[in-house]
């Protein structure tokens, strides 16, 4: 009986006008009460819904914040703690039934690598960019001491050769099973550990008695210099947003290539001065002084290693066990990590129709570079007669070749930066194959020419020139792989492109095994021929990917729609592994 008289006021209260219900005084209002104690019903987590969001700053930083704004208070509520942490954003989560709070950075932290100063970017960036110079000219210089070794060794040459197989195919293989590692432990510990094993293991290739010796350090080279490739595009991802990328990764492509076609134009001096083993010998010391600066300069670039480091500071001084970063919560087991890296990388490598034909086009471009470590000393030394050391000096013109087209490609990041900054037009993935449609003609431009050249009674300058066309193609296509890619599949790219460095790196490294008797036995002007109408029907593929690449990406459950901004940047580090 006692609820029949509420219930007749509640309606008669919900029927006075709006300006008389405004004038009631607010602690009795009973709609007020009401309308509270339905909000309270609907949510249980009222509580945490109130206090999700807060900020969290102790020590030296607050210091600092005396005086100041102390951020926008839409980010919460100041706590402040007796330890020295940078002012850090907190948010209380619920996973697995339990309740965490997570970490993440304030607009504007300086140890954000994205909000590093461009000085301090670059000079990481030069640092790496150095690394990949160096292993790639490890990677190549033992390729001129082949004959000399095997003919102190008194093995075969195709054994000899076996060398450069197995360094590409650790190159191969081993990024599928590094990524793990990366996410447990950061990029910089990878860096460092990697590099002073690459450079020990130059020991053993400069004093190695026998085959076997030579071979199981060429494989450990592979699988310790492979971080030189596979980690570098990630590292990148860490720091530059997807629009101000290009240029690093331009610069990534470019030392790439040069470092692993440069070596032979000194190598050939060393070998017929003082011997093979000096080519190993120098080119292990000439790592030394970049490891020194990596060791003291190279910074961990993954946002996520110092926000997880905050974490465990606030758990241990606090004792309070619900301090997370984003890598502690996404943490993956071992198993499941591997399956990701590996698994998930063949299998889109198969499935994906714009994985595999990029994958299948930078594996003919990286087969065609090796395939010339063979192909130019039988040009230049046999059929015309120069000897070792001058026999290497043609590779200057695919130096000059890799140099055109890095130049060139600045054309293709100013056109997609306009697109980026026009409000009329969309920058799509398929925005980044202009200059690969450009330079793909190149490539079998210049192998039609080196084809019908490379005679003896034809001038040297006409292979030469092919060359450097012949560079241009290559730069084009491993530079505009690496880009599209990333932007076709965002969070998937590390996947894809670890499946195209398979094969990339398996064609590379059977191409040496069977270089010089392809040439030989069929001739080299046919062998040419083949390889140039080979690289024709292959440069259709960016013409196609520009025309339906985006019905393909609407087809694939991995492929995203657009360019991913800043922000999914600073969520999925690992574009490049």
């Amino acid at each position: 009986m006692a609820d029949k008289p509420m219930a007749a006021h509640h309606t008669e209260s919900t029927d006075t006008p709006e300006i008389e219900r405004s004038n009631l005084p607010q602690p009795q209002d009973p709609l007020k009460r009401s309308l509270s104690l339905e909000e309270e019903a609907s949510d249980d987590h009222r509580e945490e819904v109130e206090s999700v969001k807060g900020r969290i700053v102790g020590g030296l930083y607050l210091d600092s914040l005396q005086g100041e704004d102390e951020i926008d208070s839409q980010y919460g509520p100041l706590k402040k703690v007796d330890i020295d942490l940078p002012l850090t954003l907190t948010t209380v989560v619920h996973q697995n039934e339990e309740k965490y709070i997570l970490l993440k950075f304030v607009p504007g932290d300086k140890e954000n690598p994205f909000n590093w100063s461009q000085g301090k970017k670059a000079s990481i960036s030069l640092i790496l960019c150095l690394m990949t110079l160096f292993i790639g000219l490890a990677t190549s210089a033992y390729s001129v001491g082949v004959t000399r070794m095997t003919e102190e060794l008194g093995v075969s040459s195709e054994l000899g050769q076996l060398g450069m197989f197995t360094f590409n195919f650790a190159c191969a293989i081993a990024p599928l099973f590094l990524a793990p590692f990366c996410e447990l432990v950061g990029r910089r510990v990878i860096y460092i550990g990697a590099y002073g094993c690459f450079i020990l293991v130059f020991i053993g290739l400069a004093l190695g008695k026998n085959i076997a010796t030579i071979l199981v350090c060429r494989t450990l080279s592979g699988l310790f210099g492979c971080v030189g490739t596979i980690l570098v595009g990630g590292t990148f991802s860490d720091m530059y947003p997807s629009d101000s990328r290009s240029v690093p990764m331009a610069c990534f492509s470019y030392v790439a290539i040069l470092g692993t076609v440069a070596a032979p134009i000194y190598c050939g001096f060393i070998d017929e001065t003082i011997g093979w083993r000096w080519i190993e010998g120098i080119q292990g010391l000439s790592n030394i002084p970049l490891f020194v600066v990596s060791f003291f300069a190279l910074r961990e670039t993954r946002g996520g290693v110092t926000l997880q480091k905050r974490a465990k500071l606030l758990r241990e001084e606090t004792g309070d066990d619900r301090y997370r970063s984003p890598m502690d919560l996404e943490a993956r087991n071992i198993k499941e990590m591997l399956h990701a890296s590996s698994v998930k990388a063949v299998h889109m490598l198969v499935t994906e129709p714009v994985v595999f034909g990029f994958g299948l086009w930078i594996a003919f471009a990286w087969f065609i570079t090796f395939l010339f470590l063979s192909v130019i000393s039988i040009t230049y030394q046999e059929n015309h007669g120069w000897d070792e050391g001058i026999g290497g000096l043609p590779y200057i013109s695919l130096c000059i070749g890799t140099t055109i087209g890095f130049a060139a490609n600045f054309l293709q990041i100013r056109k997609y930066n306009s697109l980026v900054a026009s409000k009329d037009q969309k920058a799509l993935p398929e925005s980044r194959l202009y200059g690969a449609m450009w330079g793909a003609f190149w490539l079998p431009i210049g192998l039609f020419i080196y084809s019908f050249t490379q005679y003896g009674f034809v001038h040297w300058i006409g292979p030469t020139i092919a060359l450097v066309l012949i560079a241009i193609g290559i730069f084009f296509i491993f530079e505009s792989c690496y880009s599209f890619t990333a932007d076709c599949y965002g969070e998937n790219s590390s996947s894809a492109i670890a499946g195209q460095g398979l094969m990339r790196n398996t064609l590379g490294a059977v191409s040496p095994l069977f270089a010089s008797q392809f040439f030989h036995s069929i001739g080299s002007q046919y062998a040419g021929l083949i390889l140039s109408l080979i690289a024709t029907a292959l440069t259709l593929i960016p013409y196609v990917l520009f025309k339906y690449g985006h019905k393909l990406r609407a087809r694939s459950a991995l492929a995203q729609t657009e360019v991913e901004g800043e922000e999914d940047d600073e969520k999925n580090g690992e574009i490049y592994l």
